[in-house]
């Protein structure tokens, strides 16, 4: 098969037309296979209301979804869209008219929607969470609970294991027992007979998850995703709450569902943290959770904002070789690569610094000037690799445009603390060095800091060592350190003195982290 090639960016947009709500995802992608996300969007039409009785869709539903559809095809179009690939789920495929609505939806919109089966939709929603986490070879179970249909998917890095779609959805469940429509409290009766329906339905799931066995958990719907907010602002310290990192336990989620059932609609609809637009489905969706989290055997589940559109993102790069070939990298390596291609960052510069810092790195182990392991060594890498991408907006302050730049970029495979670690690194690169008042504002523990402060001084020093950006230092290390002072070699077959000159300028951030004074010795081979 010919591979594809992109010559020149081209931007598409990926539409999923769900039972809940529609979702755009319009991306830039790169000759490269690199991209950059153009924008998101997301409107909850509620497809599938009153759809589960009979199995068809009803008029004002569709009008709804056809009305977002036609915006979502002008927006994708306005940014410049040449591509829109559409797919439709669970509402649409179990509908008996769903071939009237496709119909409409191409007279009307000029989408060709293409309807996934369940399993095809675990697929994609495996790739998209995935794509976004480091896993290696390690299991991890990948759920998506939507308004008609929950998803299940078992797998590693590189290997899907196992599959399943079941009928069993927030939509659905709040139809089957409560009534769309309702808005007084729910009965806790009702609230267990929903539980119970649920653990019925996940009985062979549970029994394929205990076979194959899954250190991990990742939810990645808007239904858990929203239990998740609200369970962490009802029972968690402030301090502990974190929108990108956040997770859902079973423990919390129980006493949140209790709180919720106690509520009317009105009431239900003003409790923190939730979206309203959730507020009379959402304890169906927790009594599915919580019943899933027990058959399942899991304590707590990490939420993941990525879904089943990113999936579609994924599978539209994977029929380009070059792409396949990337995907084989480490997914925090890939994500480090995308976003300092993106920024046009310059790869030889970057790669020594990273060489250089590494080498200081390991040498000031070595003679015992720190005591950092293998987890701060690969963000001083990634850190170093980074340090110089905010020249793309301007070289004036380009250390703190890096330090936004990364803290903003959705960076996958790190967890937060890593990626403010990494950003405040860059971010003290150059010209100011990071004091502990400089870090106060920051969240992060002691150790943290006190990580940044070490990192930091590598990176400015490999920087300093790389002024020219011609690779005149060939090796650095650390030897012959003491009490008050360490000693630092330069290995180069060229003159060095403005590279000395440089390091020696910036001996006070040596001292700030070691307390030692710094003596520099050029050596030629």
């Amino acid at each position: 098969m010919e591979e594809k090639i992109i010559e020149t960016a081209k931007v598409v947009g990926f539409v999923d037309i769900g039972t809940n709500a529609i979702r755009l995802l319009v991306v830039r992608i790169n000759p490269k296979l690199t991209y950059v996300v153009v924008s998101q969007e997301k409107e909850v039409v509620r497809l599938g209301e009153n759809e589960f009785k009979d199995n068809l869709l009803k008029l004002d539903a569709m009008n709804r979804a056809i009305l977002v559809c036609r915006k979502f095809v002008e927006l994708a179009k306005t940014y410049g869209a040449s591509e829109i690939i559409a797919v439709g789920t669970s509402a649409i495929r179990e509908a008996h008219n769903r071939e009237a609505f496709l119909q409409r939806v191409f007279a009307e919109t000029g989408l060709n929607v293409h309807i996934i089966s369940g399993l095809e939709e675990a697929r994609l929603i495996y790739c998209g969470v995935s794509s976004g986490v480091d896993l290696g070879e390690e299991n991890a179970l990948f759920i998506d609970l939507g308004g008609g249909s929950t998803e299940i998917a078992i797998g590693n890095q590189s290997e899907i294991l196992y599959l399943e779609s079941l009928q069993l959805g927030a939509i659905r469940l709040t139809s089957q027992f409560i009534g769309e429509g309702w808005t007084g409290h729910i009965r806790y009766k009702t609230y267990k007979q929903m539980k119970e329906e649920a653990s019925s339905t996940l009985i062979q799931a549970s029994l394929q998850v205990k076979i194959i066995g899954a250190k991990r958990a990742f939810g990645s719907s808007g239904t858990i995703i929203n239990l998740a907010e609200i369970s962490n602002r009802m029972f968690k310290k402030p301090d502990n709450i974190s929108t990108n990192n956040s997770v859902l336990s079973r423990k919390n989620l129980k006493k949140t569902a209790q709180i919720l059932c106690a509520l009317d609609l009105e009431e239900r609809t003003k409790t923190p943290g939730i979206n309203p637009e959730r507020a009379d489905i959402l304890v169906a969706g927790a009594a599915i959770m919580e019943a899933l989290m027990g058959e399942f055997g899991l304590e707590e589940i990490s939420v993941s904002r990525r879904e089943l559109r990113d999936g579609l993102l994924v599978d539209y790069l994977s029929t380009f070789e070059s792409f396949r070939e990337f995907q084989k990298t480490p997914i925090r390596e890939r994500s480090v690569l995308d976003l300092s291609r993106s920024c046009n960052y310059d790869e030889k510069h970057s790669e020594t610094v990273v060489t250089l810092a590494t080498q200081l790195f390991d040498s000031a182990k070595a003679v015992g000037l720190h005591n950092l392991g293998k987890e701060e060594r690969t963000l001083l890498r990634y850190a170093a690799l980074m340090h110089d991408i905010g020249d793309f907006l301007s070289f004036n302050d380009h250390h703190l445009h890096a330090h936004y730049v990364i803290s903003n970029a959705g960076l996958l495979g790190f967890d937060q603390r890593e990626i403010e670690i990494m950003a405040n690194v860059a971010r003290f690169h150059r010209k100011k060095y990071p004091t502990k008042k400089a870090l106060k504002s920051s969240h992060l523990d002691e150790h943290s800091k006190n990580v940044i402060v070490i990192l930091a001084v590598f990176v400015r020093l490999a920087e300093k060592l790389d002024r020219s950006h011609c690779g005149l230092i060939k090796k650095v290390e650390f030897f012959n350190v003491e009490k008050d002072h360490a000693c630092l070699s330069l290995l180069s077959d060229s003159d060095c003195t403005m590279e000395e000159w440089s390091i020696i300028q910036n001996s006070n951030a040596f001292y700030a982290a070691f307390q030692k004074k710094l003596d520099v010795h050029c050596v030629q081979p």
